[in-house]
């Protein structure tokens, strides 16, 4: 939190990672106790920083984090990701972001989404999420400029993405 303090950032996620966790596997679980987390989302807002909350694919999740104080909502998208070759598997987990995001839309949350994206599924979550604000990309970025370069990969989210 010093950190933050010092800095100031536009924004923060909070994630509920280990510090041993070498990635993300789940959002928070809003039904534990969220102390900890209600004094980090009340330091960080009385700084100006805007709170994000890492959420799983699940409806009632963006209520609750609302209810927290948090502005918006990241969706963790890794079973979509991960779902890449079982189309039935991947369907069902991109209803259960759409529902997530559409759930934090009304909630009148910003809706970000992260963690397996590519530019393959990406197109299918925009189609039907067109609010969502900001995609935390990664390691799927990474892996496609090894292979397209860094200029043309920038290029190939964007369009993903719906921005060219």
């Amino acid at each position: 939190m010093a950190l933050l303090e010092r800095i100031r950032p536009d924004q923060v996620l909070f994630v509920p990672d280990d510090p041993e966790q070498s990635t993300s596997d789940h959002g928070w679980r809003f039904d534990a106790d969220t102390g900890p987390l209600v004094d980090a989302i009340d330091a960080a807002r009385g700084w100006g920083i805007a709170v994000s909350l890492f959420c799983d694919p699940d409806p009632t999740a963006p209520a609750r984090a609302a209810e927290l104080g948090a502005e918006r909502i990241e969706i963790y998208t890794g079973p979509y990701g991960g779902a890449h070759d079982d189309p039935a598997r991947a369907a069902a987990e991109l209803d259960r972001v759409v529902a997530t995001a559409e759930a934090a839309h009304a909630a009148h949350l910003g809706v970000n989404a992260g963690h397996d994206l590519t530019v393959d599924n990406i197109p299918a979550l925009i189609a039907r999420a067109p609010f969502i604000r900001e995609m935390s990309i990664g390691h799927g970025f990474t892996a496609d400029a090894l292979t397209h370069g860094f200029a043309e990969s920038v290029q190939r989210f964007r369009r993903a993405m719906g921005e060219l």
